[in-house]
């Protein structure tokens, strides 16, 4: 499993553990993944994610997950995330 974001795409960066003599050695920064439960007011049903805990701030700043995935750029997301993001938008132009 990719540690990827599955909403914003924040992954893994590298960079510098610096030592107090200024000695530099490699590290690994890890994106905070939380395996959530969000639910789908359009398709009326829930939908297991690993998403980072910024982007769970995200989706509630926005008003929930259709809000967020409307609006969201399809380059960013999952394969499951763009699929979920298709059903939406389809349901809301049956609806419309």
């Amino acid at each position: 499993m990719a540690r990827r974001c599955e909403l914003t795409g924040k992954g893994v960066l590298t960079g510098h553990l610096v030592s107090h003599s200024n000695h530099k050695t490699k590290r690994r920064f890890l994106p905070n993944l939380c395996n959530v439960t969000l639910l789908s007011d359009t398709l009326g049903r829930s939908v297991r994610l690993r998403i980072s805990a910024n982007a769970l701030r995200s989706v509630e700043h926005r008003g929930g997950l259709d809000a967020f995935l409307v609006k969201a750029g399809e380059t960013d997301l999952s394969q499951n995330a763009r699929l979920l993001k298709r059903e939406i938008e389809k349901k809301l132009a049956e609806a419309a």
